[in-house]
């Protein structure tokens, strides 16, 4: 079968389960992933042959793809911040909406060093090369290790419940070559961020993504996400949805360096309820910024 041949029989399978531009994307992340064919490979060469040995593979992950089992699962990893990530079932897939927040991050730091720079005439400043950065609950690494990547002089820790997350977080780090450290730690039952000795007590940039999803929201959420992303990652019981965010701004009161912000990715309908703890908590300067599809998303705040 070629791969033309192929495409329409890709469509005519999943028709009734994915939009059409759902369908179109995981075919040529496909055809990516198993030939090493880029979508303008298929449209130049649509006589391209698969082999019988492919084909089986393509069977397969089309009665996965049935049963809306993630495609970044299915080849085991997914892109972010132009970065490749090993992803499975102990991790949550990295979204765009969490790249926005690693962006006003880095963003930060580059209005921080220019601010600096008009100061002190023709003073040269190494890119953030103090700078200290803790992500908590890290998952696949995806935040600190973008961070890392964009400001490779800064000290990067990040700690996460699941040992196994950390696994495949350590894998990353070292397939994108850069240094993380990683700590095991359960954020809900710390008094104090236990980071190694040869680590700064004190961080310049504290960030989370931590679990927001309320039990109540489960309806909302797509089956892809619901029957196959790490529900410890995900969800917190609807008696008390900021408890992570209140035990990790806790946590930065002692943690965070004079002048250091806390970052934080927010539950869409909890916006204002957020910004509240955080002033009860004693924040200052809040800014609560909203994503690329106009919910709240993202937080900032300092001491």
């Amino acid at each position: 079968m070629n791969i033309k041949s192929l495409k329409t029989h890709f469509f005519s399978e999943l028709q009734t389960i994915q939009e059409d531009s759902e369908i179109e994307s995981f075919f040529f992340i496909l055809t990516e992933f198993l030939h090493n064919l880029k979508r303008i490979d298929v449209s130049l060469h649509p006589d391209f042959e698969v082999s019988e040995t492919d084909l089986e593979k393509w069977k397969t992950i089309i009665s996965e793809l049935k049963t809306e089992k993630p495609i970044q699962y299915i080849t085991g990893e997914a892109w972010f911040y132009g970065l490749r990530f090993e992803v499975n079932e102990n991790t949550l897939i990295p979204r765009p909406e969490t790249e926005e927040l690693v962006e006003w991050i880095v963003e930060s730091q580059k209005s921080k060093v220019e601010s600096q720079k008009s100061k002190v005439e023709n003073l040269k400043i190494q890119k953030s090369n103090n700078l200290t950065i803790l992500d908590i609950g890290t998952g696949s690494g995806c935040i600190p290790i973008a961070l890392k990547k964009e400001i490779p002089n800064a000290q990067v820790s990040a700690i996460d419940i699941s040992e196994k997350a950390l696994e495949i977080a350590r894998k990353n780090a070292s397939d994108n070559q850069v240094e993380v450290n990683f700590i095991h730690q359960d954020i809900l039952t710390s008094q104090h961020l236990n980071i190694s000795t040869s680590q700064p007590l004190f961080f310049d940039i504290i960030v989370s993504n931590p679990p927001y999803v309320r039990n109540i929201e489960k309806q909302e959420i797509k089956k892809n996400v619901l029957d196959y992303e790490p529900h410890l990652a995900l969800f917190v019981d609807d008696s008390d949805a900021l408890l992570f965010y209140r035990k990790i701004a806790q946590l930065a009161l002692k943690s965070l360096a004079p002048n250091g912000k806390l970052f934080f990715e927010i539950n869409q309908y909890l916006g204002s309820e957020t910004v509240e703890l955080l002033e009860l908590l004693g924040f200052k300067n809040i800014e609560l910024r909203k994503d690329f599809m106009g919910n709240d998303r993202m937080i900032c705040c300092g001491l």
